[in-house]
């Protein structure tokens, strides 16, 4: 069977004018993964989002892989749910950055607080019972996934393909392969940590979880590179 190893991305600037970018850790992240995967796996395909943060990851990941790499092919599907929206439509005020930053220091613990309030907004975004207010419901970000892996699946042709992608739709892919609800697959995403590898085997319309938020190479190196936000 062949093997689609999902990666989420290295650690993004929280508290940055642009999140959508890799910081320093998050870039260092993505070098050491590429050094643990040299050797180890040769991917016949590279597919990413496209966003800022998958691209970089792969960029990271090919200059500590070193060998051949393949250029990387875009595929929107595997993009992450728009987080702003989720948060903006549960906190309003908090479209205003410069409000929500000073907010957020005015508790104490900043990342706590943020952390918090955005398992909030993404628990009211999933119970269906606001979906006109998101440009994507929760049932439409599933769907997106899902097809994405269809297509990867029928594209790759039985080869092994590297995804630079997010925690979101590494947890609903995980979710179909499981069977697991709504809440446990957020439990799910909460755990995952930056450039952590889950393989997903695959035969024809076979599919199935061979191993899940590994981010071994992180702590083999440097346990203080792991992070999950």
């Amino acid at each position: 069977m062949a093997t689609i190893y999902l990666i989420r991305h290295g650690q993004a600037s929280f508290g940055d004018d642009n999140y959508d970018r890799l910081s320093e850790t998050g870039w260092e992240q993505a070098r050491v993964l590429g050094r643990w995967l040299a050797g180890r796996v040769t991917p016949n395909v590279v597919i990413g989002g496209n966003m800022r943060r998958h691209r970089e990851t792969v960029e990271a990941i090919a200059s500590g892989y070193r060998q051949s790499f393949p250029d990387m092919q875009v595929a929107t599907g595997f993009n992450e749910f728009d987080h702003a929206s989720v948060v903006h439509r549960f906190r309003p005020e908090w479209a205003d950055r410069e409000r929500m930053l000073a907010e957020l220091e005015a508790s104490g613990h900043p990342a706590k607080t943020f952390q918090q309030t955005f398992v909030k907004a993404v628990q009211r975004w999933v119970s269906a019972e606001h979906d006109d207010d998101y440009p994507e419901s929760w049932s439409q970000f599933k769907t997106r996934v899902q097809l994405a892996l269809d297509d990867l699946i029928q594209w790759a042709d039985g080869g092994d393909v590297f995804v630079s992608t997010s925690g979101g739709p590494i947890a609903i892919i995980v979710q179909s392969l499981l069977g697991i609800s709504d809440s446990k697959a957020l439990g799910l995403n909460e755990m995952i940590a930056n450039t952590s590898v889950t393989r997903v085997l695959y035969s024809g319309k076979r599919r199935s979880l061979a191993v899940f938020n590994n981010y071994g190479h992180l702590e083999a190196e440097d346990p203080g590179l792991v992070t999950f936000r």
